[in-house]
């Protein structure tokens, strides 16, 4: 770890000209995270597994009947992915009634743990479909 950490300098330099948010990194002797703070970039405290379980996660619910979808039907790509840092009020999903696709959005910022409901399926109202763990 001592070689990553000497690079830590070069390494937000490169973030810094980049519009990434969190940036990990993980060997075998140990990892380095920086993260934005402003404009700032910043080392931030090592991922602990265990206290991160220990947190409960926030459930984005369906706001309406319809059919979940991760992704718009016209776009090859998912709105979010599993692991993704998003902030308050980004769009992770679609529900789709009819003719009409409804945003679904996270009312906090977070890091999507899991899609509770897969692509194309039928959800009721309040159905989990998406997990979020707080930032540290």
């Amino acid at each position: 770890m001592q070689d990553v950490a000497l690079q830590a300098s070069q390494f937000a330099a490169w973030l810094a000209d980049t519009d990434i948010g969190l940036f990990e990194l993980r060997t075998p002797h140990g990892s380095l995270r920086l993260g934005r703070q402003g404009d700032d970039i910043v080392v931030l405290p090592a991922y602990d597994a265990q206290e991160a379980a220990a947190v409960e996660p926030a459930v984005v619910r369906a706001p309406s009947v319809g059919v979940f979808l991760h992704g718009h039907p016209l776009a090859g790509a998912p709105l979010a992915r599993i692991g993704e840092h998003v902030p308050a009020g980004q769009t992770v999903g679609l529900l789709q009634i009819g003719p009409l696709f409804l945003p679904v959005v996270t009312a906090e910022a977070g890091e999507i743990a899991a899609m509770c409901v897969g692509h194309g399926l039928p959800v009721g109202y309040g159905t989990p479909l998406v997990e979020l763990l707080h930032p540290l």
